[in-house]
């Protein structure tokens, strides 16, 4: 047996996410993957069983690894008022959705949800996550009295929404600005306090 190697996994995921990319999940097969790599098929399966478990390999490479300093902090932070905790959140999220090669996979996903699991899987992996934090966040800053009393699931639907609200164009167009931190900083700051005007408990 081969010897796995932390650089060949790495290139393997990054040639994957430009195939899935370009050609969606359902047309790229793991074959094709090999092919552009150099190798086999028998090489590709030693790292991922799947060609589901090398796309969740993509989706984690792009989101999880940022993702998850950030659903601890929100979680985690006593020391600031609700809204910079949030504002601060919420700028995570947000250059992270917008990343080129996040768009281009949340776009291949969009796609491909209507034909297969895709869709799902990658919502577990990320959206679901983000959903689950921001939940817990606001049920326990109603207890604490931070915010009124609501419900937490529809509340952080509606966080999370305010937050990508002003960037959401970007999915539809062929070459999307990057946005500078400073623009994605008044972005989050008019989302949450849309957001702590409605929710707030003073």
């Amino acid at each position: 047996m081969k010897v796995r190697t932390k650089a060949r996994r790495e290139s393997i995921v990054s040639e994957a996410t430009n195939l899935f990319c370009e050609n969606g999940f359902e047309r790229t097969s793991m074959s094709e993957i090999a092919k552009q790599l150099g190798g086999s098929k028998t090489t590709l399966y030693n790292y991922f069983p799947s060609k589901e478990a090398l796309f969740e390999a993509v989706v984690e490479n792009i989101g999880v690894v940022h993702l998850d300093p950030a659903l601890k902090k929100l979680l985690e932070s006593t020391d600031l008022e609700i809204k910079e905790i949030l504002i601060q959140f919420g700028e995570v999220i947000l250059s992270l959705i917008n990343q080129a090669d996040a768009l281009a996979v949340y776009r291949m996903v969009i796609g491909e949800a209507g034909r297969s699991d895709i869709g799902l899987l990658f919502y577990k992996i990320g959206p679901h996550r983000v959903n689950d934090a921001a939940r817990e966040f606001i049920t326990n800053a109603i207890k604490n009295g931070g915010l009124r009393a609501c419900d937490p699931e529809v509340a952080a639907s509606h966080l999370l929404s305010l937050i990508k609200s002003e960037s959401d164009q970007n999915l539809f167009k062929c070459s999307p600005p990057i946005l500078k931190k400073s623009e994605i900083r008044e972005m989050v700051t008019r989302a949450v306090d849309v957001f702590i005007a409605a929710y707030s408990a003073r």
